[in-house]
């Protein structure tokens, strides 16, 4: 299994990143697939979860409304749209998949200041 993220960089608040994660080793359109996050200092904690088979999306409070989840299977990447961020969205994103065990990327960093 390897995950590999991307898109991460310096943005201004109230800006947009897309992330990409590309993944590979396993049957990705049938696997779920999670973005995490760790901010400096912090620990890290889950932001959201799109599911293989339907595709179904779920968000954390923190980011309801302003992030996106959606996957493309042909290409076996999952993206995480960010809208509107805040300084508390600086972070290291981390994609996961759940084989047994957790599988980790090694993250992107997002920082959003001015």
């Amino acid at each position: 299994v390897q995950l590999v993220e991307s898109g991460g960089g310096l943005v201004q608040p109230g800006g947009s990143l897309r992330l990409s994660c590309a993944a590979s080793g396993f049957i990705f359109s049938s696997s779920d697939m999670r973005w995490y996050r760790q901010a400096p200092g912090k620990e890290r904690e889950w932001v959201a979860t799109i599911t293989g088979t339907r595709g179904s999306t779920m968000y954390a409070g923190s980011v309801k409304g302003r992030f996106t989840i959606s996957r493309e299977n042909a290409k076996n990447t999952v993206y995480l749209q960010m809208n509107s961020l805040t300084p508390e969205d600086t972070a290291v994103y981390y994609c996961n998949t759940r084989r047994i065990r957790d599988y980790w990327g090694r993250g992107t960093e997002v920082t959003v200041s001015s």
